[in-house]
């Protein structure tokens, strides 16, 4: 189904270090930028969330390219017929890594067999509408959608 765009989008961006003393700054730019290109406050918390959890990947996991490499994020608001939506784009120089081919962990079964970890993407995966990868230059690209009424 088609949708219409009603207005062109709006962008703020931001580049960071990877680090995650950074992390902190990344989600003040997102609620200041969300707020001031008026998206609505709940969805700014979902994408809040992803941002957080993506970055935690990232800093974690993407290895020597990523540690070498300003971490870039990229905001894109649209306004569609009946609603909104916003998409946050985190660009960042690791190991390829598609996070939404890969396999979610399973779920204990018991909280005596629970282990810390492994829910990032599952949780990534519930809050947002759309998860779109891509790796473009050398770079992963993680567009992370979210769209209201």
């Amino acid at each position: 189904m088609a949708v219409a765009v009603l207005d062109a989008p709006v962008d703020a961006e931001l580049c960071i270090q990877p680090r995650m003393a950074d992390v902190r700054l990344a989600s003040e730019w997102l609620a200041r930028s969300g707020a001031a290109l008026a998206v609505p406050e709940e969805n700014i918390g979902r994408l809040d969330l992803c941002l957080n959890e993506a970055l935690a990947n990232v800093i974690a996991h993407g290895g020597e390219g990523a540690a070498a490499q300003p971490l870039c994020l990229l905001l894109r608001v649209r306004t569609l017929q009946g609603g909104g939506e916003a998409s946050l784009t985190v660009s960042d120089a690791g190991t390829a890594f598609d996070a939404t081919a890969a396999p979610l962990a399973v779920p204990a079964s018991s909280l005596a067999d629970a282990m810390p970890g492994g829910l990032g993407l599952l949780m990534m995966r519930k809050f947002s509408d759309a998860l779109v990868y891509q790796r473009k230059d050398d770079r992963n690209l993680l567009s992370i959608t979210v769209r209201w009424a």
